[in-house]
Parts: structure tokens; C-alpha cells; sequence
């Protein structure tokens, strides 16, 4: 085989090998780290877009720290602790373990 026929083989396999894409298994994407849920966040995340005051209702095992817009907070890192971020309308944006 010629030096272009070869050329050619290889710029074939490599297009080929090109047009390959990974498939992700939906058993495997919706799987969450334990340890970044150690606070529970992921069964709260329901209360997004619902008022702040909507967590006056709720019992938490935990602690919990709402936060409104511009309030100032600590910057201790805590997994166990859940947070709610409200906006400046106080409507949850954000609920997070830290």
C-alpha cells in the first residue's frame, strides 16, 4: 500500500473514531454525592421559588440557617448545617449543605 493509501486509512479511522459521543446511564447521572448531601438539601430543593417564610412550618432534626438577600453570614463551612438563599423578593434560590 502506497504512503497516500495509508494516509487515507488512518484520516478515515480517525473521522470515525470522531463521530463517537459517550452515553451517560440515567442510573448512574442521578446519582448524588453522599457527602456533599450530608445535610438532606436534596429533599428540600422542592422549597425553590416558594417564599422564605414558607420554613416557619417546617421541623428540622438539623440546624438550618434561612438567608436573606443581602444579610451578612458566616463563613464557617458546616455540611451538616441546610441553607436556604432568598432573593431580594425573599423567595428561596438556593438550598445547600454548608
Amino acid at each position: 500500500m502506497k504512503f497516500y493509501g495509508k494516509a487515507a486509512l488512518i484520516m478515515a479511522l480517525f473521522t470515525l473514531a470522531a463521530c463517537q459521543h459517550g452515553q451517560k446511564n440515567r442510573a448512574t447521572a442521578a446519582v448524588t454525592d453522599p457527602d456533599a448531601d450530608r445535610c438532606g438539601a436534596s429533599a428540600y430543593q422542592n422549597y425553590v421559588g416558594q417564599p422564605l417564610s414558607a420554613l416557619s412550618k417546617l421541623h428540622f432534626e438539623h440546624p438550618v440557617r434561612a438567608i436573606p438577600y443581602h444579610s451578612a453570614v458566616t463563613m464557617d463551612f458546616n455540611l451538616n448545617r441546610l441553607n436556604f438563599l432568598g432573593d431580594k423578593d425573599n423567595v428561596i434560590t438556593r438550598v445547600y449543605c454548608g
